[in-house]
């Protein structure tokens, strides 16, 4: 009787922390594809690769949130932690897409001789994103960290990932709107490119949170006890 009171609470807690992770990837799935629609036709009609960059980062970003969505689907715990290391390689993945199309772009942004044209829709997006990605960001990683994901928490680094190109993108827009300084754009945009690659090489080793939570069993354990290894950032 003892074993079942304390296994009890710690499997519906896990079972509820899942479904919001499931709710957080769902609308982060949903912001996204919308966002790549607009900043795609607003960068082209404004001939703005920055834009344009923007959206296709967007498109990337759903392939990981896809990944931690094929990966909770599963509604058994342990089907959910065999399917662990395959998402953090997609998402690993993602990232290394993403600084790569960065970086390129950054390169064709600096190299162009082309001016792209002040866009009211872009600035407007790129400040909405700013405001919503840091939101979700930190929702699922709360959730990750007390659930033990590691492959929820390296999700939520590439939302917050969306958080920095989006200031990058609205200060680039709005620089080129106001004084026509182009060039801050995509120097900023190699500096996050260089922490995409970081946040790649942790997922693809699995860093960034613990492997297995441990259940609370007593009054004196903390609700987001995890059972962490050196590095890890799950705990602090």
């Amino acid at each position: 009787m003892a074993a079942e009171i304390s296994i009890g609470p710690a499997t519906a807690r896990r079972d509820a922390l899942a479904r919001r992770i499931r709710l957080l990837v769902a609308a982060t799935i949903t912001y996204n594809v919308i966002e790549a629609a607009v900043a795609i036709t607003a960068g082209t009609i404004a001939s703005s690769t920055a834009l344009i960059g923007f959206g296709l980062d967007s498109v990337i970003e759903v392939s990981s949130a896809a990944a931690l969505a094929w990966q909770f689907s599963a509604r058994d715990h342990a089907i959910r932690e065999a399917r662990e290391k395959t998402t953090l390689r997609i998402i690993a993945v993602s990232f290394y897409a993403l600084a790569a199309y960065i970086t390129a772009d950054a390169i064709r942004a600096m190299a162009s001789t082309g001016e792209a044209e002040p866009s009211l829709p872009g600035i407007v997006l790129a400040a909405l994103s700013l405001a919503v990605m840091p939101v979700l960001s930190a929702a699922q990683r709360r959730a990750g960290r007390a659930l033990g994901s590691a492959s929820a928490v390296a999700d939520s680094k590439q939302t917050l990932l969306c958080t920095y190109l989006s200031a990058v993108l609205l200060v680039g827009l709005v620089l080129n709107a106001t004084v026509g300084w182009s060039w801050a754009d995509p120097i900023a945009a190699l500096v996050i490119a260089a922490i995409a690659v970081k946040e790649g090489r942790d997922a693809w080793q699995g860093k960034g949170c613990c492997t297995v939570p441990v259940a609370p069993t007593g009054p004196a354990a903390s609700s987001d006890s995890c059972d962490c290894r050196p590095g890890c950032d799950c705990c602090g």
